[in-house]
């Protein structure tokens, strides 16, 4: 592991420390761990596998665009903002939030996207093994937002639309 890398783990963990995930409640380190693994897999460069360390910072602890570029440098900063949800509560209802998402994902570079497909992987397998009803909602996001992440990692991209398609094959049992 790179010393950036190695920094991003380090700083995500102390950061998301108090934070478990939802259905499992590991310590939410699981979720990054895969993510950065993911990307780490299919050989992105060091920025990239900071980045997906570092993705939910902002979004679920208030980690600062200043915070990240003074650490971490401009690049990683930049993927990570690709990724951070720009929606609020305000801005209206869950299908009008998510739109908002979408069009931001869209506009992510191929880095940022494949950053998405990571953390779409990660999330895709934890939300159909632990709540079949949520992940109705989930999947059906995801297949919209799926053909806008095409410019990310070819085979992350494979394996999202591989846990789609075997959710669908499923729920068709």
């Amino acid at each position: 592991m790179s010393k950036l890398s190695l920094k991003a783990k380090n700083f995500a963990e102390r950061v998301h420390r108090d934070q478990v995930r939802k259905y499992s409640g590991e310590p939410y380190a699981v979720h990054l761990r895969e993510v950065a693994g993911l990307c780490t897999e299919v050989d992105c460069r060091d920025e990239v596998i900071a980045a997906a360390w570092l993705h939910d910072a902002k979004e679920d602890q208030g980690v600062t665009d200043a915070e990240l570029r003074a650490l971490f440098g401009d690049d990683v900063a930049r993927l990570v903002d690709e990724v951070t949800d720009r929606s609020r509560p305000e801005d209206g209802n869950r299908r009008r939030r998510k739109e908002i998402d979408r069009l931001h994902n869209a506009s992510a570079s191929p880095e940022g996207k494949t950053i998405k497909l990571a953390d779409l992987i990660s999330n895709g397998r934890d939300i159909t093994a632990r709540d079949p009803h949520f992940a109705v909602t989930y999947m059906r996001e995801k297949e919209q937002l799926l053909p806008l992440l095409t410019e990310g990692n070819p085979i992350l991209h494979a394996r999202a639309i591989a846990i789609l398609e075997r959710w669908h094959h499923e729920r068709l049992k």
